[in-house]
């Protein structure tokens, strides 16, 4: 007896969960980021889940589409466009469900957006003060729907 496709999907999402810090560090580093480079995605990374983790619970799709404005926000204020789009890509490559993708791909070029007009400021920002400063601007974002989900909010 087989398990379906839904444990297949299961399994796939969490084999893309489980790599992504090897993929986060493989892509900065291709960025030319360098080690030092690749620490600080790895960083502006755990900053951005955790300020969604607090900030977007409790209404569907918001915890998401925080995290991928404000980490894309950031990566791109401190090492520029290309390379944030760089490791958005790689972020995204291999994922099991690509309606998710195409949203994770809004909501990141509504960060590099965000991150590219506001760089003098977010960029001198540790990670844990650039998500403080990029909260209340994500929820608002949110709320006037430039930040989306995969079903409308």
């Amino acid at each position: 007896m087989g398990f379906g496709r839904g444990f297949g999907g299961v399994v796939q999402q969490a084999i893309h969960a489980g790599t992504g810090v090897p993929r986060l560090w493989a892509a900065a580093t291709r960025a030319g980021l360098g080690p030092t480079g690749a620490v600080e995605v790895l960083r502006v990374s755990q900053a951005a889940l955790q300020a969604a983790a607090t900030h977007g619970r409790g209404v569907p799709g918001r915890t998401n589409a925080l995290r991928h404005f404000m980490w894309q926000a950031t990566l791109t204020a401190k090492f520029g466009l290309d390379a944030a789009r760089s490791i958005a890509d790689a972020q995204e490559a291999g994922s099991p469900n690509r309606r998710d993708s195409r949203v994770d791909a809004h909501n990141n070029a509504a960060g590099q957006a965000y991150g590219s007009e506001h760089a003098a400021e977010l960029a001198a920002l540790s990670p844990s003060e650039a998500m403080t400063s990029l909260v209340p601007v994500a929820l608002a974002k949110w709320e006037s729907d430039e930040l989306i989900w995969v079903r409308p909010h």
